[in-house]
């Protein structure tokens, strides 16, 4: 008998450690395609955590991610951004999807299997690497939604990691009246000016800054820095009535707001606002699909790739998540690559 093929599977297995294991590759059922992956991004904030070990026990993996089914629990299979090449399929697919590169939900792994109403086509010269940042576009788009930006508004940003920065730039083709930024980095602040932000300070200058500049404070705030402190941040900030929208997934870190100043007064609203469901609001019209399509959009019309650090080969993804985890400033979007 032939040797079994084999594919290469990322897998977190305890806190600080991550391991590229050989299994036996999938084959496509009468309805599925075989995508060998060619690219898949990091997702900063979300894989820190599972990387530190900082999730909540027992959560669900992704309860609307098929390929991530069961619980947050080492050893971890996961990621959620991965862009192939369709390189088989089942007898019933159409073969017309032989050889398309395609985007799924899917996590950092060689070679899956999928059924074609689970992977998107990429667009016509989209770029693959830039293409595997989707999900992260379709986060700030989310963001943007939910937190109904109005002409002439105030707007802040709290934390200019990959999806912030996404937003910022989303937020600066909107007519706002002014658009501020936050971040403790000096590279991310930079990024933030060339992506549309008016003006970028560190947290430490952030209330001063922020309330010379606007004496009523801001109309809206994104909170998305994935730290507690950025919350209690994003507070003072913002003005009567202010909307606080809370994008960042703290895990298990508690979150140790000072609510027992002005935030009674000033009547401000925390809001949050997360990318797996469509808010309430908008489920008459707007469909996991739409928002998709416009999340491709704004990708083909910002052109982040510029925000992509570091490639690395799957094969050392250790190196990836010890960046990511240590040299914040230095890592921003690391993009996995895969041999083929």
């Amino acid at each position: 008998m032939g040797s079994i093929a084999q594919r290469q599977a990322l897998y977190f297995t305890a806190p600080g450690r991550v391991e590229v294991r050989s299994e036996p590759r999938p084959h496509p059922a009468g309805d599925e395609l075989l995508v060998q992956t060619l690219y898949s991004a990091i997702s900063p904030g979300t894989e820190r955590l599972i990387y530190r070990g900082e999730f909540p026990a027992g959560l669900p993996a992704d309860e609307t991610i098929a390929a991530l089914s069961g619980d947050l629990a080492y050893p971890l299979k996961y990621g959620y951004a991965a862009v192939g090449q369709v390189i088989a399929a089942g007898r019933l697919v159409d073969p017309a999807w032989l050889g398309r590169l395609v985007f799924a939900f899917n996590p950092h792994e060689s070679h899956f299997v999928a059924r074609p109403d689970t992977v998107q086509p990429l667009p016509a010269g989209a770029d693959p690497p830039t293409a595997a940042m989707l999900p992260n576009m379709e986060t700030a788009v989310s963001l943007a939604m939910d937190g109904q930006p109005v002409i002439g508004e105030r707007v802040a940003v709290v934390g200019q990691g990959v999806v912030g920065l996404l937003l910022t730039s989303l937020l600066a083709q909107m007519p706002l009246a002014d658009l501020v930024s936050f971040d403790i980095y000096p590279r991310r602040r930079a990024l933030a000016l060339a992506s549309g932000a008016a003006a970028c300070w560190p947290p430490d200058e952030a209330v001063t800054a922020l309330w010379d500049r606007w004496p009523t404070g801001a109309d809206l705030v994104y909170e998305v820095s994935g730290s507690p402190a950025g919350l209690d941040l994003a507070i003072q900030l913002a003005g009567f009535a202010g909307r606080v929208i809370i994008g960042s997934w703290y895990g298990r870190k508690r979150a140790n707001l000072d609510l027992g100043g002005t935030f009674h007064r000033r009547h401000q609203q925390l809001i949050s606002s997360q990318v797996s469901q469509l808010a309430p609001r908008w489920r008459g019209r707007w469909t996991h699909a739409r928002r998709l399509e416009l999340a491709w959009t704004m990708l083909a019309r910002t052109r982040p790739g510029a925000l992509i650090t570091h490639r690395l080969p799957l094969a050392q993804a250790a190196t990836a998540y010890h960046l990511l985890d240590e040299a914040p400033d230095e890592a921003l979007q690391i993009v996995l690559q895969y041999e083929t």
